[in-house]
């Protein structure tokens, strides 16, 4: 996919350990999607990285004050929101250029994420625990205190958003961290970098940062004992193994994983409304999403409308570079994925009826990128892939459904259950429907609504544990509990 251009930046970007910036041994290149244009060269980090940032952090938090003060972890998130915020528009362009997302989306990512630490840095302040006397003179008290170092993996798709949403409850709980950023989004990281060491507050060894496009010191982190917790976001198999292997020093794992959501639409829902939402759920951010709306399920009685309209509309999407205006969606991650899909949506015709065949864009003057038009298919079975795995790009399965009982079933159908959506005018109905749905976000009459102050995560094979919201700091947290007993309760007959 390398065109041969002149790479932009003359020296290649590097780590951040320990209040340093460090390079590695091994460069490699950044490559835009959308042209196949080298943008820069990175530090690749590996083992002797991940190594480095493991000492850090386990020294910082050992002998550091950062556990201990929650004053200072709220100033360090405020302070590193704005650092992020003076970068977002070079953050999002850098993300429309590297990753693919439309120049708007990646804009949005960049100026919405910095508020997910202001959230965090007020949730540093919140000193939960309780106390209680139990009996006479005897008194018990549980208090919430950092896990330790925490270990942080985040995928290409959204790498601000998906690394704050795990950062910030981790500093606000008082752990320090070690970050693992891919390969994909090198040139986005060094910006994210250069927030972190321009915030003054931030103790050196609190956040240690490398980027890597190999699998060593992912690994390392997950498997060595002095890392504590482990986030990691990304693909139910990979979740697995990382389950697996930090089982074997009994450390903290929070996963979200794969997705297959669901857009379960009644009879009585707006096609001129939900139809173009429906083709957006699909689209957005390239399909490359973990939420995106892979599934619409359709009552019988007016599917042949829906099926016309959602067609009509997925073929008049806008397949263009992600830094175009006109774009509607941008280019894959690279073309190994397009060729992928598109293996994919072949195979699937075995088994379902193609009602719109996307494809490669192979021409023309985005014919040098990784561009994928979208495509719908139709099927009844629930025993295909197309139904069963994670495809993680522009592919909707459209399904029919004639009672609500089976649009139940027929949702719940797959090992996912990370998000799902209704739509109907009927909100008893929809609370029915999203009551017996399993998946841990489910929308009625929208789609990717998500706010800091509410959980997310996921039922089932779609991940443990849970992001945003108080319950996210949980994450990062032990419970200690303590008993103290006055003098005069050692000889009372009411303690034994």
């Amino acid at each position: 996919m390398n065109s041969g251009k002149t790479v932009r930046n003359a020296t290649p970007t590097r780590n951040w350990i320990n209040g340093e910036w460090i390079s590695s041994s091994t460069v490699a290149n950044s490559v835009n999607p959308s042209s196949g244009e080298v943008l820069g060269q990175y530090s690749a980090g590996g083992r002797a990285e991940a190594t480095a940032a493991i000492a850090a952090a386990r020294k910082a938090f050992d002998e550091g004050t950062w556990a201990h003060d929650p004053q200072l972890r709220c100033g360090a998130l405020i302070e590193l929101a704005g650092r992020l915020s003076e970068r977002a528009e070079a953050i999002g362009l850098m993300l429309s250029r590297e990753m693919g997302k439309v120049l708007r989306d990646a804009t949005l990512e960049a100026t919405w994420s910095p508020a997910t630490l202001r959230y965090n840095a007020g949730t540093a302040l919140s000193q939960t625990g309780t106390s209680a006397e139990i009996a006479p003179g005897v008194f018990a008290s549980a208090m919430r205190e950092p896990i330790g170092v925490a270990g942080i993996i985040v995928p290409w798709n959204s790498p601000l958003a998906l690394l704050v949403r795990a950062l910030g409850p981790a500093l606000a709980a008082g752990c320090t961290t070690v970050v693992k950023l891919p390969g994909q989004t090198a040139l986005v990281n060094a910006l994210i970098m250069e927030a972190v060491a321009a915030t003054k507050s931030l103790p050196n060894g609190v956040v240690n940062i490398f980027t890597e496009s190999g699998n060593e010191g992912a690994p390392l982190m997950v498997a060595s004992p002095d890392v504590d917790a482990i986030n990691y976001t990304g693909s139910t198999k990979v979740g697995r193994q990382v389950a697996e292997q930090g089982a074997q020093t009994l450390k903290r794992v929070s996963l979200e994983l794969g997705g297959k959501t669901p857009l379960v639409v009644f009879e009585d829902a707006d096609i001129e409304t939900v139809a173009p939402l429906v083709v957006t759920a699909l689209t957005k951010f390239n399909g490359e999403f973990c939420m995106t709306g892979s599934r619409v399920l359709v009552q019988r009685s007016v599917a042949d409308a829906w099926r016309k309209r959602i067609a009509s509309l997925l073929e008049q999407v806008v397949v263009g570079r992600a830094d175009d205006q006109k774009s509607e969606m941008g280019p894959l991650i690279d073309r190994a994925n397009v060729a992928r899909i598109d293996r994919f949506v072949e195979d699937a015709k075995r088994y379902a009826r193609i009602i719109v065949r996307g494809g490669p864009i192979v021409d023309g003057p985005l014919g040098a990128g990784a561009f994928y038009r979208p495509s719908m298919l139709e099927t009844e079975a629930l025993d295909v892939p197309l139904i069963q795995e994670e495809i993680f790009g522009p592919v909707l399965s459209f399904e029919t459904f004639a009672t609500e009982e089976e649009a139940i079933t027929r949702a719940n159908a797959t090992v996912f259950g990370l998000a799902a959506a209704i739509f109907t005018k009927d909100l008893d109905r929809a609370q029915r429907v999203a009551r017996a749905i399993k998946a841990g976000t489910v929308w009625t009459n929208t789609w990717a609504v998500l706010h800091d102050a509410f959980e997310e995560g996921g039922f089932k094979y779609s991940g443990i544990g849970r992001a945003r919201g108080l319950r996210a700091m949980e994450e990062f947290q032990e419970v200690k509990t303590q008993f103290r007993v006055i003098a005069s309760a050692r000889t009372s007959n009411s303690f034994t």
